[in-house]
């Protein structure tokens, strides 16, 4: 299985500091947000990792080069301007194989493992599902949530929510309608599979922080570094 992550965002909710500094590249914990990712991924067993970007996309190029510090392969899948969710995967799916993939967005910090997405890829191919989604307690900048989960289906009409992650496994067929170079966001194509019962979900009660403004940024930061001295002190 391939992992993509979510990386053309022009951050507007972190300027000033995304101005001169793609979102991904933002440190938290002494790492930058998308090397936490790149780290999780490799020890799940990933190898093959695609990257979109757009907004000051070279740096993250630079910045990350072919992954094998790491132990990966990363390939790249530049916009010339960020086209949305769905449109940045129906553009890198030449990149992203036959099969499921999992997709991460890159300003998440989780202990999520992504290992799990490659039990999640086999249960797709036998129950015919398009889409699955890791569902979180809705943090307070989105009390509302997204979806609701109901015997491992994602539910789009319900009254009691929870908020989509970022991180789901996805087949190919799910942007069918979505042209190559094509601005799309994802969640209404999550909501039409969920209507059509092609959409399953699970709930991750552990560790997940949308690092998407410079105030939730600063609090992940002192979160991610007294960890780090706990264990240096153990």
């Amino acid at each position: 299985m391939r992992a993509m992550i979510l990386a053309a965002g022009r951050g507007e909710r972190m300027r000033p500091l995304t101005d001169s500094c793609p979102k991904p590249l933002l440190r938290a914990g002494g790492r930058a947000l998308i090397e936490w990712q790149l780290l999780a991924l490799r020890r799940a067993g990933f190898v093959d990792v695609v990257i979109n970007h757009a907004h000051l996309g070279a740096m993250i190029e630079q910045a990350l080069g072919d992954g094998s510090r790491w132990g990966l392969r990363i390939r790249y899948s530049p916009e010339r301007e960020a086209l949305e969710t769905a449109g940045g995967i129906a553009s890198a799916l030449p990149l992203l194989g036959d099969g499921p993939f999992l997709v991460m967005a890159g300003d998440v910090h989780t202990d999520f493992d992504p290992a799990r997405a490659l039990t999640i890829g086999s249960q797709m191919r036998a129950a015919g599902l398009a889409a699955w989604c890791v569902l979180v307690d809705n943090p307070p900048h989105h009390a509302d949530g997204d979806f609701a989960l109901r015997d491992g289906r994602l539910v789009a009409d319900a009254a009691s929510r929870l908020t989509f992650s970022g991180i789901g496994v996805y087949r190919a067929t799910l942007f069918d309608g979505v042209g190559a170079g094509t601005k799309a966001p994802l969640a209404p194509l999550l909501r039409e599979a969920a209507r059509c019962g092609v959409a399953g979900a699970e709930y991750h009660g552990g560790h997940w922080t949308d690092a998407g403004t410079p105030q939730r940024l600063a609090e992940l930061d002192a979160q991610l570094m007294q960890q780090v001295q706990q264990r240096s002190g153990a």
